[in-house]
């Protein structure tokens, strides 16, 4: 039994996402296979691209029962974190509904450029949430999205451009990252050990 495992969503950031658990010491096999996914300690989604074909990806592998079901830590990053909302506007798509809030299209502004890319500053919300023990309340992640949550009921840390939307959300076991940890130096390495832990 794997104690982490990366489900198979597709998307370009899988390889990246493994490579930076393995720099914690973590081997996650990337797996479709409901069997492994169900027994796994904690399970990750990343996801790299929309909502749509996202979804359509879990729906053609038979995992989107599975994944509402799953009762260890999940911890979705990027375009995985948003599909684990309601909807999204991404595609006008239905998402596995575990937290609650939807995903909209980033409004930009002066000087603001969509998608949003690059290094912001991440704030906690709850000054106790365990992904977020030992990271320093203002610290850098790095960002590419151009849709965030801005229903803050379940953020557990928030960032602004433009609008202020949920960079970190939890609510029980389920967890997610809108920014790419595995590409946020200090910062994603151990928000990854947090979640391992």
């Amino acid at each position: 039994m794997s104690r982490v495992v990366l489900i198979d969503a597709g998307g370009s950031n899988i390889g990246s996402v493994q490579y930076a658990l393995q720099r914690i010491g973590v081997e996650a096999p990337l797996t479709r296979d409901a069997g492994q996914i169900r027994a796994a300690e904690r399970v990750i989604l990343p996801g790299v691209g929309a909502a749509m074909p996202a979804m359509q990806r879990l729906r053609e592998a038979g995992l989107i029962e599975l994944i509402r079901q799953l009762q260890q830590p999940l911890l979705g990053v990027c375009v995985g974190m948003q599909i684990l909302f309601e909807r999204s506007e991404e595609g006008d798509v239905d998402c596995l509904g575990l937290l609650p809030g939807r995903v909209q299209k980033l409004a930009g502004g002066e000087g603001l450029r969509i998608p949003h890319m690059g290094w912001n500053r991440v704030f906690k919300q709850q000054a106790d949430e365990p992904l977020l023990v030992g990271i320093e309340d203002g610290a850098h992640a790095y960002f590419v999205h151009s849709y965030a949550v801005l229903d803050l009921s379940a953020a557990a840390a928030i960032c602004e451009h433009g609008q202020r939307f949920v960079a970190v959300a939890r609510r029980g076991n389920v967890a997610g990252a809108q920014f790419h940890p595995e590409r946020s130096a200090t910062f994603g390495a151990r928000l990854l050990e947090n979640f391992v832990r």
